[in-house]
């Protein structure tokens, strides 16, 4: 079978399509025939060994993926060859085939695509973990949401509008900004993309709060950190959470002064770690998912697909934060 492996350290160019023996699925496994993987944030970090986890090299990227069951290991039940399945499996995703543990799947609902349920559980799981439990989120709170556009947060444009909240989008151009007023966002504020200067973000902070209204975010979802961290802090409503979901643009030095001038929380969203300590959650939010997906209330949205000889450019694409949407690589 077919693999594009990582060797050694190195951005996507460095990724290596190559022939490799089919694995066979041990006790509780199952050997699935990957039909989509779906490219996220982390999977641009873990080849660099910029993540918290190193796997062992090599190894193919690739942490969400869309399939179809091809062998059951030994003690497997519920599952049987033929299902349609998605799983999050940390890495190995970018392979015609791949084993997952039983406990880890989740089978596809009825009429949704390959590249779609492949472009649910990281994103809209992290979402919605990050909304209910670390966010606590309410109907009628405003929810401001940096990166708006991509993956991630048009999944929180998403959840948020399904929970009840006014959203507020802010992306790094107006054609991005349509994206996210059709996902169902109320405001849409477009920041610069260049590094800005203390009066740049000074105006930033200014719009920010002109969008979200007197009473500020009461939650802030963001996705971006770098130079934009501290002017959406300015925004924040009384007793407001400011959600630190990832950091592409760098890991932000925020004034902790205002954390006490708004009585505020800072709370950091570790999905990864969250469905390790907590499965029994994470398959309820799961199902919470797909309950949303059927009701027509959650669509993930993907902008491009590429074949697994070319999911170096996908990474590339993400990585260069080019990406509206889900990426998915298909092995078709």
């Amino acid at each position: 079978m077919k693999a594009l492996r990582t060797h050694a350290t190195g951005g996507p160019e460095t990724l290596v399509l190559e022939e490799i023996d089919t694995p066979e699925p041990g006790p509780g496994q199952v050997l699935v025939a990957v039909k989509a993987c779906a490219i996220n944030y982390p999977d641009t970090l873990m080849i660099r060994d910029l993540y918290q986890f190193k796997p062992e090299r090599p190894y193919a990227p690739g942490g969400e993926i869309a399939g179809v069951i091809e062998a059951l290991g030994e003690g497997v039940q519920g599952y049987q060859i033929g299902d349609r399945v998605l799983a999050g499996i940390g890495n190995g995703g970018l392979a015609e085939k791949v084993c997952v543990p039983a406990n880890r799947m989740f089978a596809i609902p009825e009429g949704v695509p390959f590249e779609k349920a492949a472009s649910l559980l990281m994103t809209y799981g992290t979402t919605i973990h990050g909304l209910k439990d670390r966010g606590h989120i309410k109907p009628g709170d405003t929810v401001l949401v940096l990166g708006a556009a991509g993956g991630v947060g048009l999944s929180a444009v998403e959840l948020a509008k399904a929970f009840g909240a006014r959203v507020v989008a802010a992306v790094s151009s107006p054609e991005k900004g349509e994206v996210a007023r059709k996902a169902g966002a109320d405001e849409v504020v477009v920041y610069p993309k260049d590094m800005m200067d203390r009066d740049q973000s000074k105006a930033l902070a200014s719009a920010f709060k002109a969008a979200c209204g007197p009473d500020g975010a009461n939650i802030v979802y963001d996705i971006v950190g770098g130079q934009y961290s501290e002017p959406a802090l300015r925004a924040i409503a009384w007793e407001g959470r400011f959600l630190v979901v990832g950091f592409p643009a760098g890991i932000a030095k925020m004034p902790l002064n205002l954390t006490l001038l708004k009585s505020c929380d800072i709370a950091g969203v570790f999905w990864g770690a969250f469905t390790m300590r907590e499965p029994a959650k994470f398959h309820a939010q799961v199902q919470e998912l797909f309950d949303l997906m059927k009701a027509g209330k959650i669509d993930p949205l993907v902008s491009e697909t590429f074949p697994l000889a070319r999911g170096g450019e996908a990474i590339a694409r993400l990585e260069n934060r080019q990406a509206v949407g889900k990426i998915v690589v298909t092995m078709d």
